[in-house]
């Protein structure tokens, strides 16, 4: 049996989408059913549901943007590091393995172009520089690196000059990184309903999660038992802004905007974006997604996951 916690926000709600789907048996559990400030509640419902896999798909990511979480940081702080704690720790005193929806917004940038010319992205071994360590993030994204920290994660200087991220004990479960979800349907929270609707796009190269395949990626983990740690679960590759306004405008639903009078422009460059339109930095990165294809969980191309969520676009 699988716990999930979360079911109802974006991501939650497609892992009960997909669950039901695959006639998985699960239960959900909301934050009326039980009190984070005993754990024992959820142990008691870990208990009673026999359960043997966890999924934790609470997360505190403001609305609508993380703008919103620099005025309130008490519960971005929470949400994204104090209880994915309390989560693990009461999985683990009663040996239930747990997966954590983390993120990949703990990036900044990627990591240059190899010989071919192919960008180079952070891969899980990677310590996160865009954290509190490096004082250089959002406040979410800060949350969110320190959620892994506490998880059971540090840096590590290599002697190569990269700094690691590395577990101090064996993992007892998931760390699954999103990063910038998308699907078919429209929504406040899917990256092409922003960019079609947003009066101006910062340019800028992105890894991205198609939601689908994101959660059907995370819960093959499970199913497969693949090693236990951090995974990036991301569509391999990566896309800039520019490369996604030319998908959508070769759509049918990107026709039908261009034809009723939208444009689509861009902000100078990002001074002028953190100036005009925003309060707090913004994790811009490419992640390696290979340990996860290595462990026999494929996800499509990035561009390939694009086009088809732009041709079975579905209008809210």
């Amino acid at each position: 049996m699988i716990v999930l916690l979360g079911a109802g926000g974006y991501v939650g709600t497609a892992f009960v989408a997909h669950l039901t789907a695959q006639k998985t048996p699960f239960t959900v559990l909301s934050r009326g059913q039980w009190d984070p400030s005993r754990p024992q509640t959820l142990q008691q419902h870990l208990r009673d549901t026999k359960a043997t896999f966890l999924i934790n798909c609470v997360g505190y990511t403001g609305k609508p943007n993380v703008d919103a979480c620099e005025l309130h940081k008490q519960e971005c702080l929470y949400g994204n590091a104090i209880l994915p704690e309390v989560v693990a720790k009461a999985c683990d005193e009663l040996g239930v393995a747990w997966g954590h929806v983390s993120s990949g917004c703990i990036f900044t940038g990627d990591r240059g172009r190899d010989k071919a010319g192919n960008v180079l992205g952070f891969a899980e071994e990677h310590a996160p520089n865009f954290s509190f360590r490096q004082n250089n993030c959002s406040f979410y994204s800060g949350t969110k690196a320190l959620g892994e920290e506490i998880l059971g994660y540090r840096e590590v200087p290599d002697p190569g000059g990269t700094t690691l991220w590395e577990p101090v004990a064996p993992a007892k479960g998931y760390i699954w990184r999103l990063r910038i979800p998308f699907d078919e349907k429209a929504s406040p929270r899917n990256y092409l309903t922003k960019v079609m609707t947003y009066a101006k796009l910062l340019e800028a190269r992105n890894s991205l999660s198609q939601l689908g395949e994101f959660v059907r990626a995370c819960t093959e983990c499970w199913e497969k038992k693949v090693p236990f740690g951090i995974y990036n679960v991301t569509n391999p590759g990566s896309v800039t802004t520019r490369e996604v306004v030319a998908l959508i405008e070769n759509s049918a639903v990107g026709k039908a905007l261009v034809k009723s009078g939208k444009s689509f422009s861009y902000f100078e460059d990002e001074g002028v974006f953190m100036k005009t339109a925003a309060k707090t930095p913004r994790s811009n990165c490419v992640l390696d997604s290979s340990k996860l294809a290595a462990a026999g969980i494929v996800m499509s191309p990035v561009t390939e996951a694009l086009e088809r969520s732009l041709r079975n676009w579905q209008a809210s």
